[in-house]
């Protein structure tokens, strides 16, 4: 699913407490300037295709949701959603969050060293490569808990 589709519909499923849907200025002034207006009308339009995670975040702050809610498949959509996920489990979850987030400094994909710098420590480069192509089928729960917290994800979503 395209991110503005999805966009659109967390808009429709978190709407404001009056049961109004959020607009650009709403969200702009609810983030604190940090989802400007121009910003979410670009992200409707579909001309972002890969908001960085700090965007996200702040958006499901002020709509009220939980981060990792932008990476679930369906809302409730009546569609089957997931199922390629499911079936490659963990390395593809973390998989499916390489390709969904990009470095907001750069605008690139997060690399397996870039990755590693993140988590201070408690991943090598080659973990978390073994992690990502399966290589690594049981990895310790400090190691989940590690890749969780650099990509801002509840732990429950990389071990559903």
């Amino acid at each position: 699913m395209h991110v503005a589709q999805k966009f659109e519909q967390l808009l429709e499923s978190y709407r404001r407490p009056d049961g109004h849907r959020w607009t650009g200025q709403q969200l702009d002034e609810a983030t604190g300037g940090v989802v400007t207006r121009s910003y979410v009308t670009n992200l409707r339009k579909g001309r972002i295709e890969n908001p960085g995670y700090e965007k996200m975040k702040a958006i499901a702050k002020a709509i009220g949701f939980a981060p990792d809610v932008w990476f679930e498949e369906s809302l409730g959509d009546g569609r089957p959603g997931g199922r390629a996920e499911e079936s490659s489990g963990l390395a593809g979850r973390v998989e499916h969050l390489f390709d969904a987030m990009t470095n907001p400094r750069t605008g690139e994909p997060y690399t397996n060293a870039d990755v590693a710098r993140m988590t201070l420590g408690d991943l090598s480069e080659e973990e978390v490569e073994g992690i990502r192509s399966g290589t690594i089928g049981d990895p310790t729960v400090s190691q989940v808990s590690a890749l969780a917290n650099v990509f801002g994800v509840a732990t429950s979503y990389l071990l559903n």
